[in-house]
């Protein structure tokens, strides 16, 4: 069995704090690693490393910073292959999506490989008489980051690619139930060129992330995860006087429309909805079909696609979606369903008692789908967070669009439909921070910024794109005048004015 390790000032360090967790192999259910669960003082250490390393790197120009990124994107294509096996173990997820997982994080730092322009700033020269005006942008300091177990490739390389290439030194506190990816990039961070202490991974659970919320070293935090977690991450770094950007939960709606074409709508939903196991967090669990002759056909179309779903090691090729992360989860899902039942909600397709054969103690669960779920329900309310569908019928256009705007929950939504006024209509209408027109997962690319509303996102700024910049710098604005020698204007007593 393998002992994992923190990554702190450039080196592999034991955990001390003599805490482990057991870290899965989903597929058979045996225990394939101790993840270490960092003490503060191991911490402090971390951010004592980046404290320390963020004058000489902050000193760095960008060019140089920009190399970093780009000889990190080469060796992580470079390892692509070992990369998304490792991470698959790990999680769960066939090696196809661990490669799209991978692949969406890299999408962030080739953005970040031009932060020589991205962090450039403004000039304006005779502001006033003799006066030019400018304006710098420079990094925080040490800068954390807590990631989530379902994107533990693309999460991290979210946040540090960004925070590094403007400047920062961070501290990555990745998933304790899959760290293994997170601690391979911040070995390829460092053979990129990356100084040591630039970026220090540390395995822990609340008593590490209480550190990094507390520190006066760190600066900003930026959290991925669940709604109650995010609220607390939200309240207590900026109680501390830190800048935070903390993304929770999600409820996704798919809008079909009678117009939609039935075929393109089945297929998105099986992806977005059963892909990965349910485990993310723009996975689409709502479908909401609008009239009753839409929501009859779309369950007739759905209901032998779900039943035929083929779920597999998360090695086959041919799987559509492998075991979830650990038994817990597994266990939160089975639960989810028997409360949908409970509600009364009808269970067209039951996936509790898919087992796979040979892998009996894997965390393997079938899709489910349910019909006739209501806004009341707790299988609507909440995050599932698996391979569950559930079908919320609308009257028409209006009760649609007020299904996800009304939801706790504003991270997706997407409407399928063939007709541009009401695609527009409702992309200028809903509550919800990322909208799809037919598109099922609206997942921005790296150059755009990713960020719900509601309960799903706490702070101001969205994730990666020109957001992440401005998130991870600081505006210095500099008014500057060189006067004639000899030349004097005397003294004024009131409010400088340019006229």
């Amino acid at each position: 069995m393998r002992n994992l390790t923190h990554f702190i000032g450039g080196q592999h360090i034991e955990g001390a704090s003599g805490r482990f967790l057991d870290v899965f192999n989903p597929m058979t259910g045996e225990v394939q690693a101790r993840s270490p669960l960092a003490s503060s003082d191991e911490v402090r250490k971390a951010i004592a490393s980046a404290a320390s390393a963020f004058p000489a790197w902050a000193a760095e120009n960008p060019q140089k910073r920009a190399r970093v990124m780009f000889r990190f994107k080469q060796l992580v294509e470079e390892n692509m292959d070992t990369l998304a096996a490792l991470l698959s173990r790990e999680h769960g997820k066939v090696i196809a999506d661990s490669k799209g997982d991978i692949q969406r994080g890299l999408e962030v730092i080739e953005f970040a490989c031009g932060i020589p322009h991205l962090t450039k700033g403004e000039f304006t020269e005779g502001a006033g008489p003799g006066i030019d005006m400018y304006s710098m942008r420079q990094p925080l300091g040490v800068c954390a980051g807590i990631t989530p177990f379902n994107f533990p490739a693309m999460i991290p390389m979210w946040m540090f690619g960004i925070a590094i290439a403007c400047g920062n030194t961070f501290v990555c506190k990745p998933s304790e139930k899959d760290p293994s990816v997170p601690l391979r990039l911040a070995e390829l961070m460092k053979q990129a060129g990356l100084p040591d202490g630039v970026l220090n991974m540390v395995i822990g659970d609340k008593e590490a992330v209480d550190t990094l919320l507390t520190d006066p070293r760190v600066q900003a935090v930026s959290f991925v995860g669940a709604t109650a977690t995010a609220q607390y991450i939200y309240a207590t770094a900026a109680a501390n006087g830190k800048r935070v950007q903390a993304m929770g939960g999600a409820k996704n709606h798919m809008i079909v429309m009678p117009d939609a074409d039935m075929d393109q709508v089945c297929d998105a939903l099986m992806g977005a909805a059963y892909g990965s196991a349910g485990e993310r967090c723009m996975a689409i669990s709502v479908a909401v079909p609008v009239g009753k002759r839409t929501g009859d056909a779309l369950i007739e179309a759905l209901r032998p696609r779900v039943e035929a779903l083929k779920i597999g090691l998360s090695t086959d090729p041919e799987a559509d979606y492998g075991p979830v992360v650990t038994a817990e989860h597994l266990a939160k899902i089975r639960n989810y369903i028997d409360v949908g039942v409970s509600e009364g909600a009808k269970l067209l397709v039951d996936g509790r008692g898919f087992r796979l054969q040979g892998y009996e103690n894997g965390f393997y669960i079938g899709g489910s789908l349910f019909d006739q779920v209501t806004p009341a329900m707790r299988i609507y309310r909440e995050e599932i967070f698996g391979p569950v569908l559930c079908v919320a019928r609308a009257d028409d256009f209006e009760a649609a669009l007020r299904l996800p705007s009304e939801h706790q929950y504003g991270n997706g939504v997407s409407i399928f439909t063939r007709d541009g006024d009401a695609a527009r209509e409702f992309a200028s209408r809903v509550q919800v921070g990322m909208v799809g027109v037919n598109v099922p997962i609206p997942v921005p690319l790296a150059y755009h910024s990713f960020g719900g509303w509601k309960s799903s996102a706490f702070g101001d700024t969205n994730q990666h794109g020109t957001e992440g910049v401005k998130f991870y710098t600081k505006i210095k604005t500099v008014t500057a005048r060189w006067p004639a020698i000899g030349v004097r204007s005397g003294a004024d007593f009131t409010i400088p004015t340019m006229k």
